[in-house]
This record gives C-alpha cells, sequence and structure tokens, in this order.
C-alpha cells in the first residue's frame, strides 16, 4: 500500500536522556549528537527516509490525519549511540489508554492504534537507517573500561 501525502517537516530533537524512555537503552556517556542528526534530517535524511515509508506502508490517509492532528511525527527523538554505534530513536505511539482519555474523534478501533503505532515504529527505524547508511560520517572513538575482564 502506498500512503500519498506531503512529506511533513523533520522533527526538532529534544535534549532528552534516551534511558529514560521505555524502547531505549544507551551504554556509557555518549554525545548523542542531536543538533547533528537534527541537521542531517533537515539536509535530506528525513525527506528520503519518509519518501520510502510512504511508498510501502501499512498506514492509510485516515490514519495518517490522525498522527498529523496529534502532532505525532514532531515528538521523535534520534540519537547516536556511540556504544553501539549506531542511530537510535524513539518513535511517538498512541497509549493503551485512548479510549478512556479520548485521545482522537477518529480512533475507533485496536486496529487502528496498531496500525498507526506499528507504522511510525517502522518509520523511526527506517530513518535511523537512512541516516546512518547514507548521511552519518562520523565515527566514534569509544574507549572500553580499565576493568574488563580477560578472556583468555
Amino acid at each position: 500500500m502506498s500512503l500519498n501525502v506531503e512529506v511533513p517537516p523533520p522533527p526538532e530533537l529534544e535534549g532528552v536522556d534516551p534511558n529514560e524512555y521505555d524502547d531505549a537503552e544507551v551504554v556509557g556517556d555518549t554525545d548523542y549528537k542531536r543538533d547533528e542528526l537534527e541537521e542531517l534530517l533537515r539536509d535530506g535524511a528525513w525527506e528520503d527516509a519518509f519518501e520510502e515509508w510512504a511508498a510501502d506502508t501499512g498506514v492509510d490517509e485516515t490514519e495518517f490525519d490522525i498522527v498529523t492532528d496529534l502532532g505525532m511525527l514532531r515528538q521523535f527523538d534520534f540519537f547516536w549511540d556511540a556504544f553501539a554505534e549506531r542511530v537510535g530513536y524513539h518513535a511517538p505511539g498512541i497509549p493503551e489508554d485512548w479510549k478512556e482519555r479520548e485521545y482522537h474523534p477518529d480512533l475507533d478501533s485496536w486496529g487502528t492504534v496498531s496500525a498507526i503505532n506499528a507504522g511510525l515504529t517502522e518509520l523511526g527505524q527506517l530513518v535511523c537507517e537512512v541516516l546512518k547508511e547514507q548521511y552519518v560520517d562520523w565515527e566514534t572513538e569509544y574507549e572500553a573500561p580499565d576493568d574488563l575482564p580477560d578472556f583468555e
């Protein structure tokens, strides 16, 4: 399925510690390089990833309208994980108590919520892949701690 929508602007990355997210874990002290990643997103990485995602996503236009109404695309966070030498991410999602909270008037089923949450996760992963494979050109100078055991 294909989603025929305009590419929205890339998110502005916040200074949240990724370990505060339930879906991310970063080991050790690191420079999350959010300023650099934000610039790469503006320089085309977001557009490249979004267009690739839209060409093959299971999210339909009604579901995408909900995403844009809720400002969910602005809630993405991307960060550099120096230990793993990868771009990590946090994708926004619709909470489990969406019915009780009357989260959005067009949310009418768990299927819709599931499609949106899965679609945003796929978009986040694709953005990370595009950033790492096509845009990120720095290498991390990671030094292992001195107290690692020897395995000989």
